[in-house]
């Protein structure tokens, strides 16, 4: 008896490293899955700048359409590695990109952007982080697919390959 104690909670031990090794740790459950994305209002950053402030956008503004929410960052290594298929997205049109700044200097992002393009339709501003914390976000870059009514479908944590668009992404985005 005074083996087995201390046995069994060796092997309950084994067994939690066990199925945590196995997990692909990319994969993080998101509660906001099938829910409403959460709210949000955020200034709008301006690709080339103007004058005067900024507008506020809401998620009002996205309505009745689907689209991806990408948050990134210009200081982001992984950010840099998914920007040209963020690019060849873009441009083919299939959905509209919605960048959210995250945490970010808005001449470093301009700089970046302008040196790299532009892929997304509009720029969002979170500077302090408060908007990514409401939507769950670990790290950038993260993204999110939301509908036409609002919804959250999936988020995608990591850089955005063509892979993990055909597999996970353009089948969420098919009309029934």
């Amino acid at each position: 008896m005074r083996f087995a104690i201390p046995l069994l909670v060796l092997a309950v031990l084994i067994g939690f490293f066990a199925v945590g090794l196995n997990r692909d740790p990319r994969t993080l459950p998101s509660p906001l899955i099938g829910k409403a994305a959460p709210a949000f209002e955020l200034p709008v950053l301006e690709f080339p700048k103007k004058d005067g402030a900024p507008p506020l956008l809401t998620n009002a503004d996205f309505a009745g359409k689907p689209i991806l929410v990408n948050f990134f960052a210009s200081w982001c290594a992984g950010c840099q590695v998914e920007h040209p298929f963020l690019m060849r997205l873009a441009q083919s049109g299939q959905v509209q990109i919605v960048g959210v700044d995250y945490k970010d200097a808005d001449a470093d992002v301009r700089q970046w952007l302008g040196v790299r393009g532009n892929p997304y339709a509009p720029i969002l501003v979170d500077l302090d982080g408060r908007t990514g914390i409401d939507w769950g976000v670990y790290g950038v870059p993260e993204t999110f697919v939301v509908d036409a009514r609002g919804t959250i479908l999936h988020k995608h944590i990591g850089a955005m390959t063509p892979e993990a668009w055909e597999k996970d992404i353009k089948p969420l985005l098919v009309k029934p």
